[in-house]
């Protein structure tokens, strides 16, 4: 829906009613615009976000619960709500991880039982909340699974598709293709428009199972990175500034953090000791 609303807004010779016409889209929903969050959710979300890192596994029902232990006296309602805003959900077994759009195709694990020696063999997204001082934002960053480099990343206010697209494409332009690309089933990366990319530079896709959260691992272990030592230091005030701290913790994070996965040794030194010569040529 919002990706038609967004067409339906744009400037067209054809008049607004009857571009809703054309795209089956209620004129209410073409001239809404979603109320920002009020500082009380700004508040709430915050605190949701540190408790979904330290505690996946709880539901709403353990997140509201938690919340009333630190002074919180919300509904469980409430907190769905607002996980659903933040797009999290809880990491246990179960029929869905993530919804893929109506009608997208969803595509088999190729993970299982393999073993990730080298560089650019599987390449990992997805998305995550980013709190600021004031309001929110959303990070996707494309993750190298051997070295755990971080290849590309971008930020949006929405959870849309593009700018998926254009951190894959980024990292494509970059490095080249990948054996295999692995994501969860969310919309985004279920669309066609995401899939294609991969597909046109011939990419094996390959798409965690259900109920299979530990198949991501290693990108929910940026997320918890990137928050613990930076986003939740800094509180961000505005998206620039968030732009520019997370572009600074990034290089900081492939440069210089070792990792004790690694023998010590950053990602970008296991990353370019076996990609420098053809990234050369």
């Amino acid at each position: 829906m919002s990706e038609r609303r967004a067409r339906v807004q744009m400037d067209h010779p054809l008049p607004k009613t009857r571009r809703c016409e054309l795209l089956s889209v209620a004129r209410s929903s073409a001239y809404y615009r979603p109320a920002p969050a009020s500082d009380v959710d700004l508040v709430l979300m915050r605190r949701i976000d540190e408790l979904h890192l330290r505690l996946p596994f709880y539901g709403s029902r353990r997140v509201r619960d938690e919340l009333r232990d630190l002074g919180h006296p919300v509904s469980r309602k409430r907190v769905q709500r607002l996980m659903r805003l933040m797009g999290l959900r809880a990491l246990y077994p179960r029929e869905r991880t993530s919804q893929p759009g109506q009608g997208h195709k969803v595509y088999p694990y190729l993970l299982r039982g393999l073993t990730v020696e080298r560089a650019n063999q599987v390449w990992a997204t997805d998305i995550t909340y980013i709190p600021m001082a004031k309001g929110f934002m959303y990070l996707v960053a494309v993750l190298d699974w051997h070295s755990r480099r971080v290849l590309s990343w971008r930020l949006s206010n929405t959870l849309d598709t593009g700018f998926c697209i254009d951190a894959l494409e980024e990292a494509l332009a970059r490095y080249g293709a990948p054996d295999i690309f692995n994501t969860d089933q969310g919309a985004q990366f279920t669309s066609e428009a995401f899939t294609g990319v991969l597909e046109r530079h011939g990419v094996q896709i390959s798409m965690d199972g259900k109920g299979r959260w530990v198949d991501n691992v290693f990108v929910e272990r940026l997320w918890r990175s990137v928050k613990y030592e930076d986003v939740y230091l800094r509180a961000y005030e505005t998206p620039a500034e968030l732009r520019a701290g997370l572009g600074r913790y990034f290089d900081f994070y492939n440069a210089r953090r070792r990792h004790s996965a690694l023998d010590r040794r950053t990602p970008d030194a296991v990353y370019f000791a076996q990609t420098a010569p053809e990234l050369a040529a």
